[in-house]
């Protein structure tokens, strides 16, 4: 349906009813305009409401439409504010809960604005690499200040309707209703249908600001500098001054032929394929989204190290009531004091309430012993990464945990069905792998095994939600999704190591083309002999697959990384500042001499190339055996849990810009190096498939 109509009294009130937020579909724009003509020919309306059904006004342009031709369809969002601008008869927007994006813009169309305590206004478009394209940046500026408006656009955070109201001089909202918000709107709008005509119009208003050459310089320089690779912030700006300087119709086209241009940048296309990706994520082909979930009342977690406690502190802070198991009690106090001062750390910078940390702390109980933890509804292990210290937990919850339970590993690399295999009941278990540091990171990896019921899956998914994680299903393999890959991209990092770079040289390229990290300073934040133990299994497990030797030698080297002061840098106690080490230069140096390999000159974009397109072969190796079920979730995990730049989208959405034609030509070079692994440069058969076809992941 999109809208609906009705009179109260000499009052039309057209109702936005498009679920979930009231999106500004084809459907909801025909039945706009519709009502708004119904209205205008009936001469018992004397003035107009628009407002939204359930719990907001309006959350903007409908996803479901994004790209297609029904997003751009007649009429459009700018002919449907111009029709709510040009109505003979008042026209009140009754705004309330979410106001954003198209429907903040689809709002300053209307002659008046009444809004309900507690709404969110935003303009969030630069989150998706745009600007507002429906006159947000030339009407915003003229109902607030210049300063309070451009803010809101270059941010796109949102702002609650009291403090924009409190303002001085806006003119955004003409009344704050505290009472049923349609009677108030209603008895406005019979109000101002009593004043002549003509009723105002925003773009009748004039945007000023007193020193305006001066601020829009700083403002330039500002978001310059803070986003650097995003182009839709400096536009933000631009499109603002537009507003001050030009006349309303000017500003317009500027905004508009902003908008246009910034829709087909690689950036804005990344943004958009990760705001997709994120809700693509939650979405499992064989799983109904109506499928009933169990109730999580009470989660155990076993082990309370620097993973447990950070697994703990997501639930406390959901407040869901956690019990922490630990087998010493100097490692259960170790750990308590950990959250305990995690905690006290975001009170001393204000961003947690003392009354908040005790009642989350209050939710927190211990135990030396399993029978504490046997009524819990989720339990997840925590413990220390060998399969034979998970057999141990896993024998002893199955005979302890009730019936109906879930089981969770936080296991990073081991096979869940070999560890649900030790259980009488493997249809209740599955991976829940978290990444450190738990209580920060974004992603959880949900591991779904050979015999994981469908309601485990559902009910995981779902609180993940709950505790504000982007949750990825991945299959067993293993490494799962992120680790499986990255053992790729640190595999490539010590071959560029053997021909001639050195770890800061690596570092750096990778760094300078966005990764928050290369794969050596990674390495030693992770911990490498985490990687030393991973390889020796290899060499039992994949005799074939090669490694560089020189991460073998730096461990042999005592060089761990961060936690020993020393691993491919030099750390000073107390800081994490990666210091080039001579000692590491001279043993790659002198590995490379008992080689017989002659060092080469490596360019930056053969780094960066080797390391991405390792991700993007075993990416699509993972994609073709159904580990992942697309390749959004790929990009997801690596977006949310492994520093991927978002303005590149994910090693799969940046593969597909750069073409898979010319990906699998670069592999093909890789290949011809007899330094490199050859065999696997050989495309996996996806990535050769779509290369040879025209297509994309994506």
């Amino acid at each position: 349906m999109g809208a609906r109509y009705e009179t109260r009294g000499a009052v039309a009130v057209i109702t936005l009813d498009n679920p979930p937020v009231n999106g500004l579909g084809h459907d909801t724009r025909v039945a706009i305009a519709s009502g708004v003509e119904s209205a205008v020919a009936d001469s018992a309306v004397t003035a107009l409401v628009i407002t939204g059904a359930g719990k907001g006004f309006s959350g903007g342009a409908d996803i479901k439409e994004f790209g297609s031709p029904k997003a751009l369809a007649e009429p459009n969002l700018l002919s449907l504010i111009q029709l709510l601008e040009n109505c003979p008869k008042p026209v009140v927007a009754a705004i309330h809960g979410v106001c954003m994006g198209g429907g903040l813009e689809l709002a300053l169309g209307a002659h008046y604005r009444v809004v309900a305590p507690g709404t969110s206004v935003a303009l969030p478009e630069v989150k998706l690499g745009l600007l507002p394209g429906a006159g947000g940046t030339q009407r915003l500026p003229r109902v607030l200040d210049v300063e309070t408006a451009l803010n809101m656009i270059v941010s796109g955070e949102p702002v609650k309707s009291e403090l924009l109201a409190g303002l001085p001089g806006q003119k955004l909202f003409d009344k704050v209703v505290d009472g049923p918000l349609i009677d108030g709107a209603c008895a406005f709008a019979a109000e101002v249908a009593t004043r002549p005509a003509p009723h105002p119009r925003v773009r009748d208003l004039q945007a000023h600001h007193a020193n305006a050459d001066a601020y829009f310089g700083f403002a330039r320089n500002m978001v310059g500098g803070m986003a650097k690779n995003f182009p839709a912030p400096p536009k933000c700006v631009d499109a603002v001054e537009a507003a001050v300087k030009q006349p309303f119709e000017a500003g317009l086209k500027f905004e508009r032929e902003a908008f246009v241009a910034l829709m087909f940048t690689p950036e804005s296309k990344a943004l958009r394929h990760a705001f997709f990706g994120e809700r693509a994520a939650a979405k499992i082909p064989d799983v109904p989204e109506d499928t009933p979930q169990r109730t999580i009342a009470k989660v155990a977690v076993i082990g309370a190290g620097t993973m447990g406690g950070g697994i703990t502190m997501n639930f406390l802070n959901a407040g869901i009531p956690v019990v922490m198991l630990e087998t010493k009690p100097e490692a259960l106090e170790r750990g308590v004091a950990t959250i305990r001062k995690n905690y006290d750390a975001q009170v001393k910078k204000g961003k947690l309430k003392q009354d908040k940390l005790d009642a989350r702390l209050a939710l927190l109980g211990t135990t030396l012993d399993y029978g504490p933890i046997a009524d819990a509804d989720l339990v997840i292990e925590a413990v220390f990464e060998e399969m034979g210290v998970k057999e141990a937990v896993f024998r002893q919850l199955d005979e302890v945990v009730k019936p109906g339970a879930i089981l969770a590993s936080n296991t990073s690399t081991l096979d869940v069905n070999k560890i649900a295999a030790f259980t009488k009941r493997p249809q209740d278990v599955i991976g829940m792998h978290f990444f450190s540091p738990a209580n920060v990171m974004k992603l959880l990896e949900v591991v779904r095994g050979e015999k994981t019921a469908k309601d485990v899956l559902a009910t995981v998914m779902a609180l993940a939600r709950k505790i504000r994680k982007t949750a990825v299903v991945s299959g067993v393999c293993d490494g799962f999704i992120g680790n499986r890959m990255i053992e790729q991209y640190g595999r490539q990092g010590g071959f560029l190591l053997e021909e001639g770079c050195t770890p800061e040289q690596v570092d750096k390229a990778i760094e300078k083309w966005g990764m928050a990290m290369g794969p050596f300073r990674m390495g030693d934040l992770a911990g490498n002999d985490i990687g030393w133990a991973i390889r020796k299994r290899r060499y039992v497990e994949k005799p074939h697959m090669r490694y560089s030797k020189t991460a073998d030698l730096l461990c042999e080297m005592g060089r761990f990384g961060q936690k020993t002061g020393a691993g491919w840098y030099d750390y000073q106690a107390g800081k994490r500042d990666a210091i080039p080490s001579q000692a590491v230069v001279e043993m790659i140096e002198k590995h490379r001499a008992a080689l017989g390999i002659t060092l080469r000159k490596i360019g930056d974009d053969e780094i960066v190339h080797r390391l991405l397109y390792a991700l993007v072969n075993e990416g699509a190796k993972i994609l073709e055996e159904g580990i992942a079920s697309k390749a959004s979730d790929i990009d997801m995990v690596y977006l949310t849990g492994y520093g991927f730049p978002l303005f590149r989208g994910g090693p799969m959405c940046y593969a597909d810009q750069q073409g898979l034609f010319n990906v699998v030509q670069a592999m093909k070079r890789f290949a011809a190096n007899p330094l490199d692994d050859a065999a696997f440069w050989q495309p996996a058969p996806l990535l050769a498939r779509l290369a040879a076809v025209g297509r994309s992941f994506t």
